[in-house]
């Protein structure tokens, strides 16, 4: 799927209807440069299943945790480049929680991402707000 957006209300207008076809113990892997578009995206999710959240990036948190139905676990990790330190920020236990994943930077983690997930790839387009999100299912055997 490859929507492109003409500014960040509009990644946010399509998150939440993308949200509407998650449950728990989905994993969304969230590629693309600085300022691309990911943290909206995650924005638009929470409006759809945690509207009461409050969203910021994770940038140093690592993790923030939104409460709904299901909640979200949105984690950055852009300062995480092996597994054990990845390990170190509780990443795993994660998996055995009743919400959803949404990780963004996970070029940085190819070791961590789970055999079923959807990837999400935001690039800048032409003009400035513009962004082209491709969204693919990954199942891995």
């Amino acid at each position: 799927m490859i929507f492109k957006s003409k500014s960040a209300v509009q990644t946010e207008q399509f998150a939440s209807e993308f949200a509407k076809g998650l449950k728990s113990g989905d994993f969304i892997a969230f590629y693309g440069e600085l300022g691309s578009g990911k943290t909206a995206f995650v924005r638009g999710l929470a409006k759809a299943l945690c509207p009461d959240a409050r969203i910021s990036s994770p940038t140093y948190a690592i993790v923030n945790e939104y409460i709904g139905q299901p909640s979200i676990f949105h984690f950055d990790m852009y300062r995480i480049s092996d597994d054990d330190s990845l390990y170190s920020t509780g990443f795993y236990d994660y998996f055995d929680r009743d919400g959803i994943i949404a990780v963004e930077w996970c070029e940085n983690i190819p070791f961590g991402l789970p055999k079923h997930y959807y990837k999400v790839v935001f690039h800048k387009g032409i003009v400035e707000d513009e962004r082209i999100i491709t969204i693919d299912r990954i199942e891995e055997k």
